[in-house]
Order: C-alpha cells, then structure tokens, then sequence
C-alpha cells in the first residue's frame, strides 16, 4: 500500500506543477487555490482537535505514522508554493524587461533633435 501512496504524492507533485506552471493569475486558477487553501485549513483544524484521526488516516494509506503523512503534505506544499512563486517572478521579470526596452525606446533621441543639437 505504501507504494500506492508513493505513486499518488509523485502524481499530485507532477500535476500541480504543471498546472500551475502551465497557467497565469485568472480566475480558474485563483479559485483553485482557494479551494485548496480552504481544504488545508478544514484539515488541518480536525487534526488539532482529533489527533488520532490523523494517524487512522495516515494506517489507511499505509504511511506509518500521522507525522509521516504531514511530512509529505508539508513537501508537497512546500514544492507547490516554489513552483508558484516561480510563476510570479519569471511573470515579474518579463514585465520589467518589456518596461525597460519600452522606456530605453522613447527616451531615445529623435533624429531631427539630434541633428539641430549638432549645429549649434
């Protein structure tokens, strides 16, 4: 059972990423994660409150422990949350590159006040 569990966390981390390599900040997306975030927190409050429960979980999936199981959820969360913030500088990096060759294009001098400021 522990390789099912193993299959699943590699799929999850592959899907993720790509998915969210693949798209931008729409409202699909936006709502994905909203969705994600509020699972995380349903989760995470019964594991507080229910710590045992965690554990039954975790023998389900043949993870041994309840600890064991966080720590792969926290991986997961971890590599999503790089892949994201991966998106969101390269999109930052692209935006100021075509800001700085626009700026660098019209602070470019015109030819014919090139050519007056010769004269003089």
């Amino acid at each position: 059972m522990l390789i099912f569990v193993q299959i699943a966390l590699v799929l999850a981390v592959i899907i993720v990423s790509v998915a969210l390599m693949r798209g931008g900040s729409n409202a699909r997306h936006l709502a994905i994660r909203r969705m994600m975030l509020i699972v995380f927190a349903i989760v995470a409050v019964l594991s507080i409150f229910f710590p045992g429960m965690l554990s039954t979980v975790a023998n389900f999936f043949g993870v041994g422990r309840g600890t064991d199981l966080v720590l792969y959820g926290t991986i997961v969360s971890v590599l999503v949350f790089m892949s994201t913030t991966y998106q969101r500088f390269r999109h930052m990096e692209i935006s100021t590159t075509k800001l700085a060759r626009r700026i660098a294009i019209d602070e470019v001098p015109k030819p014919e006040v090139a050519a007056q400021a010769e004269v003089r």
